[in-house]
């Protein structure tokens, strides 16, 4: 016998909207938004967790505002490919705390990379110390942001 995929219903999608946009709320909170009370609101979330919809809850902090004012977007090429190459990269990348996030990509680069730093000199450092001595990196190649327009973890639901 398989097992349906959780489905949300509308109401687990207000229940998400609100955790996305407001980690901090307690359940009680958020079922008087949504019209339930604390124990069907704490059952709908605790099964959305089960079913690995909700990954966690986070706080977001202002980079900038703590001396992280470098972001750089790096693409990856690697100088071989299999699936122990890909995995090897994707391990020790994941284990760098500079990489806030980290893609595996279709087309001309197989990774992209989002570093955050204090500084280009930082970043300079970040790249002889630790980026080039991730597993096979071939070509590597850095952009700047120059100003962030949006970052947002809500997704569009």
């Amino acid at each position: 016998m398989t097992t349906k995929p959780f489905q949300p219903d509308e109401t687990d999608l207000k229940i998400l909207r609100i955790l996305q946009r407001y980690p901090d709320r307690n359940i009680t909170e958020i079922g008087e938004q949504v019209g339930l009370s604390h124990t069907p609101c704490w059952r709908r979330i605790r099964r959305m967790q089960e079913a690995g919809i909700i990954k966690g809850r986070i706080m977001l902090v202002d980079a900038e505002k703590i001396g992280l004012d470098i972001s750089v977007f790096v693409f990856i090429r690697l100088e071989k490919h299999s699936p122990g190459v890909l995995e090897a990269f994707e391990e020790a990348a994941g284990k760098l705390t500079e990489i806030v996030q980290c893609y595996a990509m279709s087309g001309d680069f197989d990774f992209l990379l989002r570093v955050v730093v204090p500084s280009v000199r930082d970043y300079e450092r970040t790249i002889k110390a630790k980026l080039l001595t991730l597993p096979n990196v071939g070509i590597m190649n850095s952009h700047f942001a120059l100003n962030e327009v949006k970052n947002t973890t809500e997704l569009p639901i």
